[in-house]
């Protein structure tokens, strides 16, 4: 007990001695960070550091009524600016992308999980990071590819039907399914559709245990030195799911090189010839990548690029894909009207559902953190090279003085006034400006974000084709929201469905 008594006093005084120093040697013309609370040098972090960025909101939009668009938090070692403003966003992301493009430092888990940062989400702004996302959006994610896994998606819906259908009484609790469905899709994207469903299961086992512990890891991240002798046990279970990954994912890998190699000694082109008889996986792109050092991916650097792949797009999609079947649950005029213009072969309406599920329930109400390289300036204010960037986009979402009654669910917003029910071709991309950003903006986009409006789109129409959804006969739909990896329906959705044929 007088130890880590000791330990902490020491932190303390140095945490002040450090505060001061950084007080008195501030210049008096510099521009100073965004306002924000008073925080006591490591009282004020912990009292931030104990707290979840879902926990965060409720603060952050008092403390945004009170100080302005920009709040700066002190959490952790670095100041933790908050941005709700869509033109300070538009101003940084796209204005000033270049500047604006950074990560803040990984984490000591996150390193060892993305191979030392070797994946899009996590690297910085560099060659190895723009050689990476062009990889995956020029070969995996370009529109001309995407056609060739139709037969794949097909082969999903199928079995999202049939499980749906198997249900008791036709009461589906749908989150597992879409989550299954979702995943399933992304595996056979990554590694090729000949996978059998059991090698499926293991993949999805190890992907859940993973999530299920990410908030008993991030403890590990504070002082790692002092962790790995307080939390031992905690560390070799990292490591070991860590190597559990790799002996599920490395036959995969070494199975596709394979094959590749086989239908390369037989002068055959690895694409699609047309028929979907030739498909490209996305492991198949990164077996012959070369890095700017001028080497080739390892083993390991193959194997956390292929897990960002299908972590990244299952858990959100299948989260958006349960908000926006919720509200056609909860509101059933607008699923019928959805019904009636798929049947007409109008398609409109279905991306105007779509874009206002993620304006309404975008399934992270933040981005994931930017930084700068150098001190920025951002409405007046300077940004320090070691602050972290937050940009809510919830918040974004639901701003009164740009959408009209926004905690609705209203899809007609997204339609012109005309009459004539056609899209407004809304830019979801924020290039033009920004009203909302469910998968970010500017040169740190989600990548998949083409990908992902296809999917919903694609499974959206089916599900609302093949069955009529309806409330359980005495509940509710609920629309409150928890926090887990996105943010999902704290009660998950209970629905009767029925066959429309």
């Amino acid at each position: 007990m007088e130890v880590w008594f000791l330990i902490l006093v020491t932190l303390s005084v140095a945490a002040l001695l450090r505060a001061t120093l950084n007080l008195l040697s501030s210049a008096p013309n510099k521009k100073s960070l965004p306002p924000g609370p008073l925080t006591f040098p490591v009282v004020g972090n912990f009292l931030w550091l104990r707290k979840s960025l879902s926990e965060l909101e409720p603060v952050l939009r008092s403390l945004h009524a009170r100080y302005g668009p920009m709040v700066t938090l002190h959490i952790g070692s670095q100041p933790a600016v908050f941005v709700a403003s869509p033109t300070l966003a538009h101003e940084a992301l796209i204005h000033h992308g270049a500047v604006f493009a950074d990560r803040p430092p990984p984490s000591t888990t996150v390193r060892l999980l993305s191979s030392n940062q070797k994946s899009i989400i996590t690297s910085s702004a560099g060659p190895t990071w723009r050689l990476l996302r062009r990889n995956l959006t020029a070969e995996i994610l370009h529109p001309s590819r995407l056609r060739s896994y139709s037969r794949a998606r097909t082969r999903v819906l199928n079995m999202l039907g049939a499980e749906l259908k198997s249900q008791p009484g036709g009461v589906v609790r749908v989150i597992e399914h879409f989550q299954y469905a979702m995943f399933c899709l992304l595996v056979l994207m990554c590694f090729g559709d000949w996978l059998e469903e059991e090698q499926i299961k293991q993949i999805k086992e190890v992907s859940r245990r993973l999530l299920l512990n990410q908030q008993r890891f991030n403890v590990l991240n504070f002082w790692p030195w002092l962790s790995k002798l307080v939390l031992r046990k905690r560390w070799k279970e990292l490591y070991e799911l860590r190597e559990c990954r790799k002996r599920v994912l490395i036959p995969l890998i070494r199975a596709r090189l394979k094959a590749k190699q086989e239908q390369l000694s037989k002068a055959k082109e690895n694409r699609n010839d047309g028929n979907g008889d030739w498909i490209v996986p996305y492991v198949d792109t990164l077996l012959d990548l070369e890095l700017p050092e001028q080497r080739k991916l390892e083993e390991d650097q193959i194997v956390s690029l292929c897990w960002e792949f299908l972590s990244a797009g299952t858990d959100t999609t299948s989260t958006a894909l349960q908000w926006i079947m919720a509200n056609l649950v909860k509101y059933p005029e607008i699923q019928e009207r959805l019904y009636d213009e798929i049947k007409s072969v109008r398609m409109a309406y279905l991306k105007a559902v779509v874009l206002e599920g993620l304006r309404r329930h975008p399934p992270a109400h933040f981005v994931l953190p930017h930084a700068v390289k150098e001190d920025a300036e951002l409405g007046g204010y300077t940004i320090p090279k070691d602050a972290i960037i937050n940009f809510m986009v919830a918040e974004m979402g639901w701003n009164a003085e740009i959408w009209e009654e926004p905690m609705a669910f209203k899809p007609e917003r997204f339609l012109n006034s005309g009459g004539g029910g056609e899209a407004s071709g809304f830019d979801i991309t924020g290039s033009r400006e920004i009203k909302m950003m469910p998968f970010g903006v500017g040169r740190r986009i989600c990548p998949a974000s083409g990908l992902a409006m296809l999917h919903l789109e694609y499974f959206v129409a089916n599900l609302v084709w093949q069955f009529k959804w309806r409330t359980v006969a005495g509940e509710e739909v609920d629309l409150s929201e928890k926090q887990e990896f996105t943010m999902v329906m704290k009660n998950p959705l209970r629905a009767q469905i029925s066959s429309r044929n």
